[in-house]
């Protein structure tokens, strides 16, 4: 097998000042978006100029490089795309555990697939399906070979999987309009906002899914949502309406909720 080629050094000179750009710009891993980057470029310093560029405005990385990784698995992403979170990775692997194979799952707004791709490498004897409402993302999901009904939320689901599924996870919009300001510059500047906005109090969207599960859910079957800290107590009453045992709280290492798991019982 033939060796690659040793860097030039005005290539490594051209990685340096990229480096230096990334890290004049506050960004927190310069030496790793610019080694990233460099690679993208293809040792093409006007590639690199262009990407560095890019990258300065606030663009996400994912989208300049065409794909995220998330829980270990390279996931193909667009621009418009909402990138998967790695505070995300949690709540999908216990979505794995939860699913039996064979088994079937349903990942809520799966966006580029994050969540279900993992469901169905984690579980390659389930059924797996990712709803979106959003036909670009739907798109980059089936790219990355999940198989995507679109609608909003349950719609497209089919019949058959009334009062069957194992797991429904979501990690839906979830964040106050009032908190909206307050996220990095480049988040607003760029992301979709119809990823994010979650209504007054942040569960505008968790509330469908919740009412919503219990037709889809077999006896003993997860609900599993993404949200943040002071939702669980607010979305309570929803869950208890909905037939839906008191979730138990998903936490991240630092001891902040990240997420709620809930029963039903049937």
């Amino acid at each position: 097998m033939a060796r690659e080629t040793p860097p030039s050094p005005s290539w490594r000179m051209e990685v340096a000042r990229a480096r230096e750009r990334l890290t004049a710009a506050g960004f927190l891993n310069p030496r790793g978006e610019a080694r990233l980057l460099a690679a993208a470029a293809g040792r093409s310093g006007e590639r690199l100029e262009e990407l560095v560029g890019r990258r300065t405005t606030g663009e996400p990385l994912a989208w300049i490089l065409g794909w995220v990784d998330f829980c270990g698995i390279r996931l193909a992403i667009v621009p418009g795309v909402y990138v998967p979170r790695q505070q995300t990775e949690p709540l999908a692997r216990r979505a794995a555990r939860r699913l039996p194979s064979p088994g079937l799952a349903v990942d809520l707004g799966t966006g580029c697939g994050a969540i279900a791709r993992v469901l169905g490498q984690r579980r390659p004897e389930a059924a797996v399906l990712g709803t979106e409402s959003d036909p670009a993302a739907a798109r980059c999901a089936r790219a990355n070979s999940v198989e995507v009904v679109e609608g909003d939320l349950y719609e497209g689901l089919p019949d058959a999987w009334l009062g069957r599924v194992d797991v429904i996870v979501g990690a839906l919009p979830y964040v106050p309009d009032r908190e909206l300001p307050f996220l990095a510059h480049d988040v607003l500047a760029f992301e979709p906002r119809r990823a994010l906005e979650g209504g007054p109090d942040g569960l505008r969207v968790l509330r469908r899914a919740v009412l919503g599960a219990a037709s889809w859910l077999r006896p003993g079957g997860r609900l599993l949502l993404e949200l943040g800290a002071g939702q669980p107590q607010l979305l309570g009453p929803d869950l208890e309406s909905a037939g839906l045992r008191p979730p138990r709280l998903l936490v991240d290492s630092a001891g902040d909720v990240r997420g709620i798991e809930a029963l039903w019982p049937g």
